[in-house]
């Protein structure tokens, strides 16, 4: 019996012009690992939240069709009883986690099925310890960064050994290496224990190489049902915007068949003696004494020997020094609690530092990780200025409720917030996590955006876990680790020579001649002529 099944699913969130879901049929089998693959509100998180009977028993709404998680209709069954069939993790891990302690919150689902004291002790370490999170099960929830408290809500979800496992953008938050370990770990689990994963996400080369198949969504219809490489050579046809940067490359070059990640790349271009030579990438000049001071006399945000101790904790900031000047683009990168986002806290004025000082010209636009603190009213158009929501993409969507946007259009909506029609900028701009639940369009459209705002003088600082977006936006960036700042270089210095932190085409390359992003790769491989290999 299939784990999951949707027969001719359509489903209308409730005052939409359209449908979320269009004439869905979908049957995933014990065992298998799904991605679903498609762009902003193409209908992934709402095929997610059908599986799982949220749609339509919270939302509301028009549903039709027949939707079977576990062999049990989601007519019949709500979330809660489906929750024993289905695992669940949405885009908004903040929203899921209801107790005040890690071991509290991992415990409950287990304490929920009636298990026995030594079980559930025995279950919270196992998940935690598979997820790396051993060492956080006596911290505080409303302590933990945005990454942490993601991995905390999917080992909820994972204490009970669900049979399918459904997870909207699970490593949007994580950091490189926990990104790629989270990905294995899912599939030792599906290959272990038979668990069925369903997985929607935008940086599809972090998971292509661990899937059975791809689905792909398009307006709310199933446009692609292929293996990864079929899905591939229909992205690069149909849909480019979905394809991996390393199958863009190929395409670029007239290469095929289309990689399905690194090592595939790496290995069809050794093949055809076309894996150039690393090159040690020279960091640019260090700039003189005197320049240092000028730069700090200028700066549009500067911080200085800047700590942030904690009373009964660890200093989240250790000295950092950092100056930004007007009109720099900075990408801060760094594993989850490297101190990226207490950093823009002091920077915005949110946080006093224990020691040291932070001075900003004027100013500071700050978008924080979690989009929904952004959210006051019952109306999309009642958020902000109607010039400010087309700027963003999502002026048609001015008479919907937030919470019946997409994941993407959110992050969106508060963006529209905080940097608002451009009548009163903000001299000095900082965004943490910006691309959560955004497509490569709207990743592209957000990098334009911020190239714009450099042009005009404004100070740029963006914390992401988005290498590919580091490197389309950012012409510095600064790594942190335990607080304290180890690198600050040229992106292509720092994003190109790498491993994690690195883009998918400098990882086919070897960082060779410093090419980040596939046009820069395509330029270097010096070849358009068509190749086929078996």
């Amino acid at each position: 019996m299939s784990v999951l099944e949707l027969d001719r699913v359509s489903y209308a969130y409730p005052g939409a012009g359209q449908p979320a879901l269009r004439d869905v049929t979908l049957r995933i089998d014990p065992g298998e690992f799904v991605v679903l693959a498609g762009g902003s509100a193409a209908g992934k998180s709402t095929l997610l939240r059908a599986a799982a009977g949220i749609v339509p028993h919270v939302h509301g709404g028009t549903f039709a069709g027949e939707a079977r998680c576990g062999g049990q209709s989601t007519r019949d069954h709500g979330p809660a009883a489906l929750s024993a069939t289905a695992g669940s993790l949405f885009q908004d891990p903040e929203t899921q986690v209801v107790m005040g302690s890690v071991r509290a919150e991992i415990a409950f689902p287990l304490e929920g099925r009636g298990d026995g004291a030594g079980a559930v002790a025995r279950g919270v370490e196992e998940v935690a310890l598979a997820l790396g999170i051993a060492h956080l099960l006596d911290r505080r929830t409303a302590d933990l960064s945005g990454g942490e408290l993601q991995r905390v809500a999917l080992a909820a979800a994972l204490a009970r050994r669900p049979p399918l496992l459904l997870l909207d953008e699970p490593t949007s938050q994580l950091d490189p290496v926990s990104g790629d370990e989270l990905i294995w770990l899912l599939r030792r689990l599906n290959e272990e224990w038979g668990t069925a994963v369903v997985l929607a996400e935008h940086r599809l080369e972090r998971c292509l190489a661990a899937a059975d198949r791809v689905v792909a969504l398009r307006d709310g219809a199933v446009a692609c049902d292929a293996a990864p490489s079929g899905f591939q050579a229909w992205a690069v046809d149909h849909a480019p915007e979905l394809a991996t940067p390393a199958a863009t490359l190929f395409a670029e070059v007239g290469l095929r068949p289309l990689p399905v990640g690194v090592k595939d790349a790496r290995r069809s271009l050794a093949a055809r003696g076309l894996l150039p030579d690393a090159e040690a990438q020279a960091d640019a000049p260090s700039p003189s004494r005197a320049e240092r001071r000028r730069a700090r006399r200028d700066a549009a945000l500067r911080l200085d020997g800047v700590w942030h101790e904690l009373r009964a904790g660890p200093a989240l900031l250790r000295g950092v020094d950092l100056t930004v000047a007007p009109g720099e683009r900075v990408a801060l990168m760094g594993r989850n609690g490297a101190g990226k986002s207490t950093l823009l806290r002091h920077a915005a004025g949110l946080l006093e530092p224990t020691r040291g000082k932070v001075r900003a010209a004027g100013r500071v636009a700050l978008l924080l990780q979690n989009p929904g603190d952004y959210v006051l009213h019952d109306r999309v158009g009642d958020e902000a200025p109607a010039s400010a929501l087309r700027a963003v993409g999502i002026g048609h969507l001015a008479d919907r409720h937030p919470r019946d946007l997409s994941g993407g259009e959110r992050q969106r909506l508060a963006l529209a917030v905080v940097l608002g029609d451009g009548e009163h900028e903000a001299p000095i701009v900082l965004l943490d996590e910006p691309t959560r639940g955004m497509d490569r369009i709207q990743k592209a459209a957000l990098a334009d955006r911020l190239h714009a705002f450099a042009a005009d003088g404004r100070a740029v600082v963006v914390a992401t876990h988005d290498a590919e977006f580091a490197a389309a936006v950012a012409d510095r960036v600064v790594l942190l680790a335990d607080g304290r700042v180890i690198a600050d270089g040229t992106a292509a210095s720092l994003l190109g020579g790498g491993w994690y932190f690195a883009t998918e085409t400098a990882r086919v390359l070897g960082g060779a001649g410093g090419a980040l992003l596939p046009a820069q790769g395509a330029r270097l491989l010096h070849t358009t002529d068509t190749v086929e290999v078996p």
